[in-house]
């Protein structure tokens, strides 16, 4: 049997892992990444020899028990916790706080820093989940489904940035950022929901002691410690005390992102001083040590200091974004949709989300279809033409209406954040089990639809729209 030369294998490793780089750098990645989960789980949830492991493993339950000899101590943690639970409520965490950190950079220096920048984007924003709960709403009053009213409201920013990034020149810049701005507005304005209307009953001891450590980082922020470690154990400790206070555990990466310091230990002028004496010492150390390899010894301690240096020249939340975001878009989102979008389709009637409403269960797909592709366009194309009718805000430059529309059909797709509600809607103590899962079930069937056509009909629309006025241009 030939062997395979070393330098040819190593030479084809290099070539994948430059490959892999490229692919993660494309803004269309996580969205494909997160389309391919999706299609996955629904064929794991339905294949007959898969299903029963992978419904198994998501509800398989773990936690640790600790137990002394003498029967002191005997403690559980956490009960009832699932692979699924630990899914949505510990590792959706890490997503909620890198949207934090991505929305509190967006407010200090980015598309949210000014109120002319702002407020366009917000009040966009704030249609496009009034209109889709308002028909939600009238579809479902009454019924079971009525507590559903939050899935159709928010929009995934990675499916549609990664439409619009596939569409390219098509979409003016200006309406590229809008959308962007609008999505982070969106998942401000999702985050409330959640902490407001999907928590349990509140512990108020608890929830007073949540808010006792967050008023210590808060404070510490405020005496300039910028060391990642004050933030982090203390984000810990409110985790276990919101997840048993009532409040969505998720609420603590939100809550912790927004305290994490935006400005570095070291400032210009000390990083240039402190860069300068380090830089001439690796060169005396070149000096001393001629003959020996690149670093020796006393180049690796200048080294080091140099990379701490420069490391401690960023501001924590930046690094903590740069480090994370990789994480969260090919690891997280994609475990989420593999352990959410698998839906067990029992009954076709599920696809059907125009059927009679039901008195009692009401249409949970109907309501969240209506809310993604038509309440969203309409809500965020209503409320940015009011806005610019008042003069409050500005038509993005290079757009119009039809474009703007166009746009905003895209904010339809409503995957991540439309599913996570989804997990938390339907159960209170008048509903049996089997009832909430079912109407869980048609609610993520009914999202994947909604987000589907939207993408698609958002495309078609900006197709079309471009072509009409590359027409006309040329006329």
């Amino acid at each position: 049997m030939a062997l395979i030369p070393v330098h040819w294998w190593t030479k084809e490793v290099h070539s994948f892992q430059i490959s892999q780089d490229k692919f993660r750098k494309q803004p269309w990645a996580g969205g494909v990444t997160l389309l391919g989960c999706v299609v996955l789980a629904m064929l794991l949830a339905n294949l007959p020899f898969t299903k029963h492991a992978y419904h198994n493993f998501l509800h398989t339950e773990f936690t640790i028990h600790l137990a002394s000899p003498d029967g002191l101590v005997d403690w559980f943690f956490p009960r009832g916790m699932t692979m699924e639970k630990f899914i949505n409520d510990i590792l959706m965490v890490v997503f909620f706080f890198t949207v934090g950190l991505e929305i509190k950079r967006e407010v200090v220096c980015g598309e949210l820093s000014s109120f002319k920048k702002a407020i366009l984007p917000v009040i966009a924003a704030l249609g496009g989940v009034a209109v889709p709960a308002l028909l939600y709403f009238l579809v479902n009053k009454g019924t079971l489904a009525a507590s559903g009213w939050g899935i159709p409201t928010a929009t995934d920013i990675a499916f549609a940035i990664g439409i619009l990034s596939i569409l390219g020149d098509k979409v003016p810049v200006s309406l590229k950022v809008f959308l962007t701005a609008l999505a982070i507005a969106d998942d401000l304005i999702a985050i409330l929901v959640v902490a407001l209307f999907y928590g349990g009953s509140i512990n108020l001891p608890l929830l007073a002691l949540a808010l006792a450590v967050i008023l210590f980082v808060a404070l510490i922020k405020h005496l300039g410690e910028k060391r990642i470690s004050f933030y982090i154990v203390p984000a810990v400790i409110v985790w276990f005390l919101f997840y048993y206070s009532g409040i969505h555990a998720t609420m603590t990466g939100v809550v912790i992102a927004m305290l994490i310091p935006m400005e570095a230990r070291y400032n210009k002028a000390k990083f240039h001083r402190r860069a300068k004496i380090l830089y001439e010492g690796l060169l005396e150390a070149e000096k001393v040590h001629t003959s020996e390899d690149f670093p020796n010894g006393p180049e690796r301690y200048y080294l080091r200091r140099l990379s701490s240096l420069t490391k401690k020249t960023i501001p924590p939340s930046y690094r903590l974004e740069h480090k994370l975001n990789p994480i969260v878009n090919f690891a997280i989102m994609p475990v989420f949709a593999l352990a959410n979008a698998g839906v067990e389709i029992t009954d076709i009637s599920y696809f059907n989300v125009f059927k009679a409403i039901d008195p009692v269960l009401g249409s949970v797909g109907l309501g969240i279809f209506l809310g993604l592709v038509l309440g969203k366009p309409l809500g965020i194309t209503a409320a940015s033409w009011l806005a610019i009718k008042c003069k409050v805000g500005d038509m993005p430059s290079k757009a119009s209406w039809p474009m703007l529309f166009a746009v905003a059909c895209l904010g339809g797709i409503g995957f991540t954040m439309s599913i996570f509600v989804d997990t938390l809607s339907f159960a209170g103590p008048e509903v049996a089990p089997e009832v909430t899962q079912t109407l869980r079930d048609a609610g993520k069937i009914a999202v994947l639809l909604g987000s589907l056509c939207s993408g698609i009909l958002g495309s078609l629309l900006i197709s079309l729209t471009a072509k009409v006025n590359n027409k006309t241009d040329s006329i």
